[in-house]
């Protein structure tokens, strides 16, 4: 098996060298309502993009300050993100550890819900394995906190232990557990220690192990005896509950291939990459016919579809996030080619607004949730996971799509001072009101940054921290 985490560092290095800040001002018009039907019907695009829409200084002044971002705030931002983090890893160490996670309103800790089996909405996550602190070790590194990475390392490789009574979901034990370990064990033996000195004293390879003992446990979940989609749940200590769920969504089971695949390269053994990637391929297999569209949830004992919602949202999300990452990081090319068939088939059929974002008339362009046999709308909400896929645009080289896409959830995100969990485009007011401290629309920011370097990014970026700051901040 061949893996290349060099590829990720090409992607952005690449995608540096396009410029989009030529495009700015037709991204602030999108959001400026002034600008709703003022376009052009020429549809040659224009040398001046300012002309094109007709703008003028004074509709562009509420967005004068994003053409520019000063080096003092930068920094300021740069201590006071330092700071949130310091905040609320400092009161987790001091209140909830060993726990799972801080309960904020009561600053105690909190694990797993025993008493209720059924209270997925926090054992799904919640596995009495550390979880904060496990899931904070690589943000240290991002931190540049040596001295706490390594104190941190100490007490996980002492402490976590994985032979619990705990029934967690495979999906998120994944992405938030091993992942994590997986790099923290990459970043402790990588010889160029390019965010400082994060080398362990006599490391052995204890992340690697506690990986490897991790999915030792997960990989239990495809121990399925109708079909070869996994189980979305197991217990750690006795694996397949008794009480399973017969459905998955297809996010859960079709998003553990960078995972386990990384787990597999390092470990010289192909088991874990090949149950990742075969169930990730029988779920493209299973696409719709005719519209070419995944559902949202499979029943893992007919294999059949029982969920029929085909979105970019929760239940399918990282499935095609992780169809192109997979490529990126392992040069697989039939993740690429899965990824380009169901990429057109979005398009195609969710996506709704005038067909290029940057000229012609008619709507900003949004992805709809639509039946996946037909493509007819299925409701009339988006959800803030959908935010994630921006990012995907841009290291698929989709830039004018990427930068148009970002720029409907900045409006909802500046509407509202942080992303509801699902907005009604057709009401435009939220459907779900709570916001779990998503990273979805942070991170397509970031990839938008890298790929253009434009400030727009930065103010972006600015106006989140902020937020979050004066909102989600329990003092």
């Amino acid at each position: 098996m061949k893996i290349n985490i060099s590829r990720f560092l090409y992607f952005l290095i690449y995608l540096e060298k396009i410029s989009a800040i030529s495009l700015d001002y037709t991204l602030y018009s999108q959001l400026s309502k002034e600008l709703k039907d003022d376009m052009d019907t020429n549809d040659v695009l224009p040398s001046s993009v300012l002309n094109y829409f007709k703008l003028t200084k004074d509709s562009l002044k509420e967005f004068d300050s994003y053409l520019y971002f000063a080096e003092n705030d930068r920094i300021r931002l740069k201590n006071l993100s330092q700071e949130m983090f310091s905040f609320g890893y400092d009161n987790y160490m001091n209140h909830a550890y060993p726990l799972d996670e801080l309960d904020p309103i009561h600053c105690c800790g909190r694990g797993p819900d025993h008493l209720r089996p059924d209270n997925i909405n926090v054992n799904d996550a919640l596995g009495d394995y550390l979880l904060t602190l496990v899931d904070s070790l690589t943000t240290l590194v991002v931190m540049g906190n040596s001295s706490e990475f390594k104190q941190a390392s100490k007490l996980v490789i002492e402490n976590l232990n994985f032979d619990k009574n705990s029934t967690v979901q495979v999906f998120e034990a994944t992405i938030r557990v091993m992942g994590s370990l997986l790099s923290s064990h990459l970043i402790t033996i990588d010889p160029n220690q390019p965010f400082g000195d994060m080398k362990i004293s006599n490391y052995n390879n204890e992340f690697l192990n506690l990986a490897h003992d991790l999915a030792v446990r997960l990989i239990s979940a495809f121990n399925n005896d109708y079909n070869i989609f996994p189980y979305p749940r197991i217990n750690l200590k006795m694996g397949i509950p008794t009480n399973s769920f017969n459905h998955t969504c297809t996010s859960g089971a079709g998003s553990l291939i960078l995972e386990f695949g990384t787990l597999s390269y390092l470990l010289n053994d192909p088991i874990y990459e090949k149950v990742a990637r075969i169930v990730s391929e029988a779920i493209f297999l299973k696409k719709h016919p005719t519209t070419g569209l995944v559902g949202n949830e499979l029943n893992i004992k007919t294999g059949n579809w029982q969920g029929l919602m085909s979105g970019l949202g929760a239940g399918i999300d990282s499935y095609l996030e992780y169809l192109l990452k997979g490529f990126v990081l392992f040069g697989n090319k039939k993740d690429l080619y899965m990824f380009n068939e169901i990429k057109k088939s979005v398009k195609r059929y969710l996506r709704h607004g005038r067909n290029e974002c940057l000229r012609g008339k008619g709507h900003h362009p949004i992805y709809i949730n639509v039946n996946m046999n037909s493509g007819n709308t299925a409701n009339n909400w988006i959800d803030s996971l959908q935010a994630f896929y921006s990012g995907v645009q841009v290291l698929d080289n989709d830039l004018d799509e990427a930068i148009c896409f970002h720029a409907l959830y900045f409006a909802i995100w500046k509407k509202f001072s942080v992303l509801p969990e699902r907005y009604n485009w057709n009401l435009k007011l939220p459907d779900v009101y709570f916001y779990p401290l998503r990273p979805e629309f942070a991170e397509a920011t970031y990839f938008l940054y890298r790929a253009t370097k434009s400030p727009f990014y930065l103010n972006v970026a600015k106006l989140i921290i902020e937020n979050l700051n004066d909102i989600t901040r329990v003092k």
